[in-house]
């Protein structure tokens, strides 16, 4: 089982892909809260997305995000390295994210 610090440099490490990859893929039109959930040690943590960017990744949840991902964390750091196809995680229910359908559509250029 990853550990909190683990699961938190994963996401620092998606933001920093992500930066890298901005001008390859354009800028995306999303901005929205997002709160990663990590169900097996009990703890979230919460971000921005802009433009394609994730940003000011804090510590807690935020109950209020548009977009939530929720997930063990191990799957979740699999998914960030690559390593879980983020369709097969969500229809083994590995991976659960609950977003409207049109951001949906939006994040899977991102993954």
């Amino acid at each position: 089982m990853a550990t909190v610090d683990d699961c938190r440099q994963a996401l620092f490490d998606l933001a920093a892909r992500l930066e890298r990859n901005a001008g390859a893929r354009g800028r995306l039109d999303l901005d929205r809260t997002l709160a990663c959930r990590v169900t097996d040690l009990e703890t979230a943590f919460h971000a921005r997305l802009d433009g394609g960017l994730l940003v000011d990744i804090a510590d807690g949840d935020d109950p209020k995000a548009k977009i939530a991902l929720i997930a063990a964390s191990d799957d979740l750091i699999a998914l960030i390295a690559g390593r879980l196809d983020v369709t097969k995680a969500i229809a083994s229910r590995q991976v659960s994210i609950k977003a409207n359908p049109f951001d949906l559509l939006k994040l899977r250029k991102l993954l």
